[in-house]
């Protein structure tokens, strides 16, 4: 039998349980993966809070999008994005469902390289964060020589969408509150705080003015300074407020009803997410774990959306 946390209901971190699972052996390209740790994301939250539907008969829900490990066992034909898998392999499995578990079987497509570079705990978070930004970047084509402001940017997607900006040549300009501040300079932006004022203080900075924006925290503030700033609303995209980007005509990203999904996009970003990792040129913040028995605690902590980083499950 094996561990793995569920939602019995929809509603809030307190529908949470942890229940056995008799796992079946990998099939047909399959790989059964024994998880080291799994990466906790905003949309985990979404998804059994009903934000994406209310539907009876997906309940018990697994849970759990993204997860390192290493591979057990696989099925006939199990080949990744890298090439065929093998028991022993380090791996990161996404996307995929139920990843919040002690093993998880898993689609051959859904696992790649675990960087050598990076522990279980930070490959865990690579790939969910990784895949998001660098379908914004690609939706508002920032490139070389562009200003580009990120909205949340201390958050896991910002932190992701600051780095491959600044390693596309691009200058970033990222709103968080004031402690966030001095970690978003070591990664190459230039911080400002959020708050009334903000598109003053972003205009203070970039005086020749913004390409493109990118909202990574969701708030109407992020929006509007974001119109007021951007000329052309094409470039301007949110992964974290479909709603209201699709009401003001901008990008609207990721699984929510009427955004735009990016899967051929993320998909193919894994590999060369695993190469800038690898290289240093991407890294990942871990700021908490916590076993598979404390998931409510740490969905409550990750739905503060006060945390600069990571956090992680680990069984």
């Amino acid at each position: 039998m094996v561990a793995k946390v569920v939602a019995t209901a929809y509603g809030g971190p307190e529908v949470l349980s942890l229940v056995d699972e008799e796992l079946e052996p990998p099939g047909h390209g399959m790989v059964l993966v024994e998880v080291r740790a799994a990466g906790t994301n905003p949309i985990d939250l979404k998804l059994y809070g009903g934000d994406m539907g209310q539907d009876l008969a997906a309940l018990p829900m697994a849970l759990g999008l993204e997860a390192s490990g290493v591979v057990l066992a696989v099925g006939r034909d199990a080949v990744g994005p890298a090439g065929p898998v093998q028991p022993g392999d380090e791996v990161i499995v996404h996307p995929a469902r139920g990843c919040y578990a002690a093993r998880v079987l898993a689609p051959a497509a859904a696992v790649v390289p675990k960087p050598a570079n990076l522990s279980f705990a930070e490959a865990s978070g690579l790939l969910l964060t990784g895949t998001t930004a660098v379908h914004a970047l690609t939706a508002t084509a920032v490139g070389s020589g562009d200003t580009l402001v990120v909205h949340g940017a201390s958050g896991g997607v910002g932190r992701m969408l600051v780095q491959l900006a600044v390693d596309r040549g691009a200058r970033v300009i990222g709103t968080a509150g004031d402690k966030g501040h001095a970690a978003l300079r070591q990664l190459g932006a230039e911080p400002v705080t959020y708050g009334e004022g903000l598109a003053e203080r972003v205009r203070a900075l970039a005086p020749d003015g913004v390409d493109a924006a990118i909202d990574a925290v969701g708030t109407d503030e992020a929006i509007d300074v974001s119109l007021e700033l951007v000329a052309d609303r094409s470039r301007i995209a949110t992964v974290a407020n479909s709603r209201r980007g699709l009401e003001v005509g901008i990008r609207a990203l990721g699984l929510a009803p009427g955004a735009e999904p990016g899967t051929e996009v993320r998909d193919a970003a894994r590999l060369e997410l695993v190469r800038l990792a690898e290289k240093g040129a991407v890294t990942v913040q871990v700021v908490a774990s916590y076993p598979l028995s404390e998931a409510a605690a740490a969905h409550r902590e990750l739905a503060s959306g006060h945390t600069h980083g990571k956090i992680v499950l680990v069984p």
